[in-house]
């Protein structure tokens, strides 16, 4: 009966990310009906799930932390060609929607993500463990890249508004690449034990005992499922996207509602990949892929709209209003206190969730 069930769940996975394709090239560029929506709403839910259960199938397989950093970087990139296609066909009025999306991202990692499986970790095995320095490397990188990319355009003079002017957008792009480079090589190369599990008493847990890896020929395809999945969930998010904003707009909500939606869809398969690892005990996982998703988003979304505003018209607004920089310094202050010690209690995910609700609120209630 369990093998019979596992048979069913490996062929639910891989027509779940064909069908999300599928959907999605019979639905671009359309206006939905409200039965469309409820279709792609809930294909969009099956590619989720199996994304995640390819990227944990690409995670065992490579091993820790190549398998957190599979999951991060492909969604980032797909996020970035998505927020690159709407910026190319919103003019003016997206000229804040590589700011709004990456700052979402942030939030949604270093606090949503975080608070979530420090609070499941902790509830489920009495304290959440995991490597400081590690994890205090990447959340580093993470607050000098939003730092030197959201905050500084608040400040700058060049030009006026909070933008860079093409000198220092060039620099911003160019820092946040070779940090992000810099962080890879750490946490791949050269100091990959910092970003491994370990146990209660601090040893590293080099490779899980209680499963066989998959081969490498299941590996690579589900890779390549896990990349159709991937561009099916956000694809489907910019189908539904129209639907959504008309919902924002009938509830009187502020538009900047509809990034935070769009975002926690693109990073639900993290989101989930993440609880599934705290679950576990393995809340450096966790950790990597919510400060590594952060980390590429920085990365990887700045460098490519300043490529991109080489053409598109209109201002390319970076920097951040002072509600949002307070929230993003207290979010550093209060990671960096989470951090230290490399135990973490129900309060501490307590606290960063509470963060998260409040910037949720303020995105309602600005």
């Amino acid at each position: 009966m369990i093998a019979r069930l596992r048979r069913l769940a490996a062929q639910w996975t891989t027509l779940v990310p064909l069908l999300a394709v599928v959907l999605l090239v019979l639905t671009w560029g359309r206006d939905l009906p409200v039965a469309g929506v409820a279709l792609v709403t809930v294909v969009l839910a099956g590619a989720v799930l199996s994304a995640v259960h390819h990227a944990e199938v690409v995670a065992h397989r490579v091993g820790e932390p190549f398998g957190s950093l599979v999951l991060a970087v492909a969604v980032t990139i797909i996020e970035v060609a998505l927020i690159v296609t709407l910026m190319a066909d919103g003019g003016d009025k997206s000229s804040t929607l590589a700011r709004d999306t990456v700052f979402a991202a942030v939030m949604i990692t270093c606090n949503g993500i975080v608070g979530l499986c420090l609070l499941v970790a902790s509830l489920r095995h009495g304290t959440a463990v995991f490597n400081p320095e590690g994890t205090g490397a990447a959340l580093a990188t993470v607050a000098t890249l939003a730092t030197l990319s959201l905050v500084l355009p608040t400040f700058t003079t060049s030009k006026p508004g909070p933008e860079f002017s093409t000198v220092q957008l060039t620099f911003a792009a160019l820092s946040s690449l070779i940090l992000y480079g810099l962080f890879v090589t750490t946490q791949t190369v050269r100091h990959r034990d910092y970003f491994l599990p370990i146990t209660r008493h601090g040893e590293v847990i080099t490779a899980e005992e209680h499963a066989e890896a998959p081969t490498a020929l299941t590996a690579r395809i589900s890779l390549a499922l896990l990349g159709l999945a991937l561009v099916g969930v956000v694809g489907l998010a910019k189908g539904v996207s129209p639907t959504i904003e008309s919902g924002v707009e009938a509830a009187g909500l502020h538009h900047a509602v509809v990034g935070v939606i769009i975002a926690l869809l693109v990073l639900l398969p993290e989101t989930i990949a993440a609880l599934r690892s705290a679950r576990r005990d393995r809340v450096q996982t966790s950790l990597n892929l919510a400060l590594g998703s952060a980390m590429a988003s920085i990365g990887l979304t700045i460098p490519a709209v300043a490529l991109a505003s080489l053409w598109l018209s209109g201002p390319l607004v970076l920097g951040l209003g002072a509600t949002h920089m307070v929230l993003l310094a207290l979010t550093v202050v209060v990671a960096s206190l989470t951090v230290v010690p490399g135990r973490a209690t129900p309060l501490q995910g307590g606290v960063h969730l509470v963060l998260f609700a409040a910037y949720l609120e303020l995105a309602i209630n600005p």
